[in-house]
């Protein structure tokens, strides 16, 4: 049975002042202040949206990312004021910086790249001799990268920015406190449910001259879990790390000839493969929520998403 996907989103709430359609995010502006983010089923590697959306995964998205902005409001303010749909998180505007705060607790993905390559730089950071693959860095390490509105990100050391002014230094070193203590309270809380988080990344904007965390954190799509069990085991024998995240999707289309290079083309998306995919994301919520994930509850039709949303606009007006 095919399940319903929302790939395309054109809501009208009351008060928009306009929409933004990202890559797996649509977000719609509510007058000066408020902001309505849509997680679409949209799924993106490479910088490419795939051409089938992936069942549930915006609500899990969502509902992972709303769960770890509550629970690390301790830490840091952050943007979030309601989820009043599954797919839906309604906050505060910030004004953005353009720099995304990447901290590596292990030497994995792009870092093991750079390392493998000879370079034991990365963003102006150190790395030390004599480590393999997924093996642990004596203490986490950020490296930083602009935002770019199209294409990839791109490496920037903590010097940069400041000689580029693109953060100021004492928002800056706030952001690089945020990191390190959210991090912290990530791994802990993944501990707690036999994963590592390898890396991850947080994004950073201001509001009423306070640096407040935006965007989702610590989900699939931003971050990269281990499972504990038998890390080390697979370490001392040299093996493949058992991950939980969104890089089994980028390792099937490595497989198939894909990485988003001119000429190529995404291959055919089975059915049973996207549904391969959806039940990934799944496990990956139960496993870092510890609750049962409710398809009932998740599905929901777009007339019934904006109906829900407007009420809750209509309440904080």
């Amino acid at each position: 049975m095919s399940i319903e996907t929302l790939t395309d989103t054109a809501f009208q709430f009351k008060n928009q002042t306009g929409v933004y359609h990202g890559k797996v995010r649509d977000v719609y502006s509510i007058g000066e202040d408020v902001l309505v983010m849509v997680a679409s089923d949209r799924i993106s590697a490479f910088d490419v949206i795939l051409p089938k959306g992936i069942p549930y995964k915006g609500a899990i998205l969502n509902q992972i990312a709303s769960k770890f902005l509550k629970t690390t409001s301790d830490i840091c303010p952050n943007w979030l004021m309601s989820t009043p749909a599954p797919n839906v998180a309604v906050g505060k505007r910030c004004e953005p910086f353009r720099v995304e705060m990447v901290i590596r607790g292990y030497l994995t993905g792009h870092a093991w790249r750079t390392y493998r390559s000879g370079e034991r730089e990365l963003c102006g950071v150190q790395m030390p001799d004599g480590m393999r693959e997924h093996d642990k860095f004596p203490q986490p390490i950020i490296t930083p990268a602009t935002k770019a509105d199209e294409g990839h990100d791109e490496d920037i050391s903590r010097e940069e920015i400041m000689e580029q002014n693109i953060v100021p230094q004492e928002a800056y070193e706030t952001m690089e406190r945020y990191t390190r203590a959210l991090f912290e309270r990530g791994t802990e809380m993944a501990a707690d449910k036999g994963l590592i988080l390898v890396d991850t990344k947080y994004e950073f904007g201001m509001l009423d001259d306070e640096v407040v965390l935006m965007d989702e954190i610590h989900t699939p799509d931003s971050s990269r879990y281990f499972y504990a069990d038998g890390y080390a085991e697979r370490q001392r024998n040299g093996e493949t790390q058992k991950q939980l995240s969104k890089e089994f999707v980028r390792e099937w289309l490595i497989e198939n000839n894909f990485q988003g290079k001119e000429g190529q083309t995404v291959p055919h998306m089975s059915n049973e493969w996207v549904n391969t995919i959806s039940e990934r994301y799944i496990e990956l919520y139960e496993r870092l929520t510890g609750e049962k994930f409710d398809k009932a509850v998740a599905t929901i039709t777009p007339e019934k998403l904006q109906e829900d949303t407007q009420a809750y606009l209509d309440m904080i007006a």
